[in-house]
């Protein structure tokens, strides 16, 4: 059975933050992540942990454009010093929370940049993240997004995303691989993942259409986590769904593992 995580920016949102990752403890979880940490100190995060005994998983850059709204700073080379700043919050937050990766963040295309341009400033910013990373022993993690629900997403396949990775050409880049976005953007789920292993160090689903729990579309995720374990995949599996209803009426794919 796989590592399986709940990814608390989604799932309890019943609850105020901090009470997301006791509601996650007492649901069964024994991982949390969560996009986005920074409205809570790192202690208050860390207390919430120790008495849960949960393990944080992953979180992402904080990489919203403050004049767009948009999570593309990584494409901007003339905001490459706020991607940087926003890098130093990220390290600290990964390594007081004990994470084993960080999600670095890509985005839509800014509106008229030039695509080669606006793609060597990510890949220079990647670079940059992996090593800050590095430093705190924290993986720096790409995600490959699907462009029916981020039109543009400048990385949006698992070719582009290896693609990404090898013109980066740093040992600290690994793939976060996304069920749910590679059904729609590519299928042949099992057979993917199985050729991209070596390289990935997450894992997240939902089930599709709708983005809700396993079980509410088309994917069978029995099989699929049968094939991870059967694969090899030891790493952890992350449940970034939508609920269909409260989160812990949604739970019955996991109460059934």
């Amino acid at each position: 059975m796989p590592k399986i995580n709940a990814n608390i920016q989604f799932m309890f949102n019943e609850y105020e933050l901090l009470d997301r990752y006791d509601a996650a403890a007492r649901a069964g979880f024994k991982g949390v992540e969560i996009q986005a940490p920074y409205s809570e100190p790192t202690r208050a995060i860390q207390e919430r942990l120790e008495r849960n005994n949960l393990k944080h998983v992953i979180i992402n850059l904080p990489v919203t454009d403050p004049e767009t709204g948009l999570g593309n700073l990584a494409l901007q080379p003339d905001k490459v010093g706020i991607y940087q700043e926003r890098v130093a919050l990220g390290v600290e937050y990964a390594a007081a929370l004990g994470c084993i990766g960080v999600n670095t963040g890509i985005g839509p295309l800014p509106e008229g940049a030039d695509p080669e341009i606006a793609y060597q400033t990510y890949i220079d910013n990647l670079r940059y993240a992996a090593d800050e990373l590095a430093k705190v022993g924290v993986h720096a993690l790409i995600e490959p997004i699907n462009t029916q629900d981020q039109p543009g997403f400048l990385i949006s396949t698992s070719a582009q995303g290896m693609q990404a990775i090898a013109d980066a050409n740093h040992p600290n880049v690994f793939l976060q691989y996304d069920f749910y976005h590679m059904q729609i953007m590519e299928g042949r789920l099992v057979e993917t993942f199985g050729e991209l292993l070596p390289s990935i160090k997450h894992v997240q689903f939902a089930d599709t259409p709708g983005r809700n729990e396993p079980g509410t579309g088309e994917i069978h995720y029995p099989f699929i986590f049968q094939k991870l374990d059967e694969l090899g995949y030891t790493g952890w599996t992350g449940a970034e769904y939508n609920p269909s209803g409260r989160t812990e009426d949604s739970l019955d794919w996991f109460r059934a593992l």
